[in-house]
């Protein structure tokens, strides 16, 4: 058996080289954590891959929102892709709906047929689909590796009876990646599937900004503390996470 891994989202360069450092085995490189994720600069990934040494998926997203896209919207997502995967993405994160919010088996053939067999993760977009059991066979057709979900919920606890269907639906055709809230005690309930085989979580934490000048009443984003904390990692997280999948690991 391989070992169980933890990948987590990060929105900035700090986040990336922490998340390595502290033990994260994969990072999900995204910009713009309001929106849940886009696709990053491609001055980052060019950056990180010299700074690091754990794979790097890369979010293809081209906007906040839906995931119903336009024309348009899906040519750039392609040349976002291409673009990234010649500069060393190691797999690709991204999703697509049809506005009825069934999987657009078409696009997303498309894209992954571009990626030339690196591998790709259907995002929690499958958590908007009217059937997510539905949706995780046209994922499968279309040849995703793995899936992100938090069951249709918000947060994997609140999703996570749905999440655990799942995994036993998929068995080993693809690996259902839990994500949304997760935290160490989900471990030992999803493992007990036989096919958690990675998590995703965010072990995410907000450092005080090093500025010591805040324009008075300056607003730079709806969220009113961006100018004053960074996105970064907490390795007191990474830590815990890793102390309940290494015991798994021990005993693979």
């Amino acid at each position: 058996m391989m070992r169980m891994l933890l990948e987590a989202p990060v929105f900035t360069i700090e986040a990336a080289i922490k998340a390595a450092e502290f033990g994260v085995d994969r990072i999900e490189l995204c910009a713009d954590f309001g929106e849940g994720g886009t696709t990053p600069s491609i001055g980052t990934l060019i950056y990180l891959k010299k700074k690091i040494s754990i794979p790097i998926f890369v979010m293809i997203r081209p906007r906040g929102g839906d995931f119903v896209y336009s024309d348009e919207e899906l040519e750039i997502m392609k040349i976002d892709l291409q673009m990234l995967k010649t500069l060393g993405a190691d797999g690709f994160v991204f999703g697509v709906l049809k506005a009825d919010g069934k999987v657009n088996i078409g696009a997303c053939e498309d894209l992954i047929q571009l990626t030339d067999g690196l591998p790709c993760t259907f995002h929690r977009a499958i958590d908007a689909t009217p059937s997510l059991e539905k949706s995780l066979e046209a994922i499968i057709e279309c040849g995703f590796r793995r899936v992100l979900t938090s069951g249709g919920s918000n947060t994997v606890e609140a999703g996570k009876e749905m999440v655990k269907k799942l995994m036993v639906r998929a068995a080993d055709r693809i690996v259902i990646l839990p994500g949304g809230g997760t935290s160490p005690e989900h471990v030992p309930y999803f493992e007990s599937t036989g096919y958690l085989k990675e998590l995703h979580a965010s072990c995410k934490m907000f450092r005080p900004s090093k500025n010591r000048f805040y324009p008075k009443d300056l607003k730079l984003s709806t969220d009113p503390n961006s100018y004053k904390q960074i996105l970064t990692i907490d390795p007191d997280k990474v830590a815990a996470f890793r102390a309940v999948m290494d015991q798994k690991n021990e005993r693979i």
